[in-house]
């Protein structure tokens, strides 16, 4: 059985948080809250939490053990980019990119 947890919209670039997120990818849920606990970066405080918002639905919603289950897909996919300029030389503008990445954690249990 698969279950899953999204965060949507978080205002990091997904090319940040995908160094977080490939470090948990086919770890046991606990072992990957463990990793996450000891990275130093922002990005790995909202992986914890989208983490741990997954194994409590596989626990409350699924009747699944935490013991038993495995981080089968973990991702940071890309959302939409706000836009703004900023003033260059000689009356033109230069764009800004404020990105933003949707984080999305499955987790399986264990055969």
């Amino acid at each position: 059985m698969q279950v899953q947890a999204i965060t949507k919209n978080f205002r990091m670039s997904a090319q940040k948080m995908r160094e977080v997120v490939r470090q948990v990818q086919g770890l046991p849920a606990e072992e990957a809250l463990a990793v996450l606990q000891f990275v130093s970066r922002k990005s790995a405080r909202v992986v914890a939490k989208t983490l741990k918002s997954a194994i409590a639905n596989a626990e409350n919603n699924h009747g699944l053990k935490a013991q038993n289950l495995v981080v089968s897909r973990a991702a940071a996919e890309t959302a939409g980019s706000l836009r703004r300029f900023t003033p260059k030389a000689r009356g033109s503008a230069g764009p800004i990119l404020k990105r933003s990445c949707h984080i999305k954690i499955i987790l399986t249990e264990k055969l």
